[in-house]
């Protein structure tokens, strides 16, 4: 049997790839955390758009943290190591991992990413596609 959706009408060709993404969008892990931000940032003298993503790590090192983009995708991982010479006598802060993606559209790159006071802020670019008009001839 032949999936069909929204993005499969005879008029839109050429959108698999869209579908895809929203199809990976919606898969991915909604535990909640880490908590996030996304936020745009004021940009001088017209430049390109410009997003922040702010996650809040707290207690994690930069050793700790992982950021990678792949296939449009910006994965951001977290594993705190365990230091095994502490003895706790209570425990409430947990040693915990996490991985928590965004896809990002065409034109979107990553710019630069900093850690301070336990926020990861990871700043990204979004250029402008410039419109292209082509005329076709027709052949005989």
């Amino acid at each position: 049997m032949t999936r069909m959706s929204v993005l499969s009408h005879p008029l839109l060709l050429g959108f698999e790839d869209i579908e895809r993404l929203i199809d990976r969008a919606s898969k991915s892990t909604g535990d909640g955390y880490p908590p996030y931000n996304i936020e745009r940032v004021p940009q001088k003298n017209d430049a390109h758009e410009a997003l922040r993503i702010t996650l809040a790590v707290a207690g994690f090192a930069t050793d700790d943290l992982d950021i990678s983009v792949e296939d449009k995708q910006l994965t951001i991982r977290g594993k705190q190591r365990e230091d095994k010479s502490r003895d706790y006598l209570y425990r409430g802060i947990a040693a915990r991992q996490f991985q928590r993606t965004f896809v990002l559209a065409d034109g979107i790159e990553v710019r630069s990413a900093d850690l301070n006071n336990g926020l990861l802020s990871i700043d990204l670019t979004r250029h402008e596609p410039e419109r292209i008009v082509k005329k076709i001839s027709i052949g005989s």
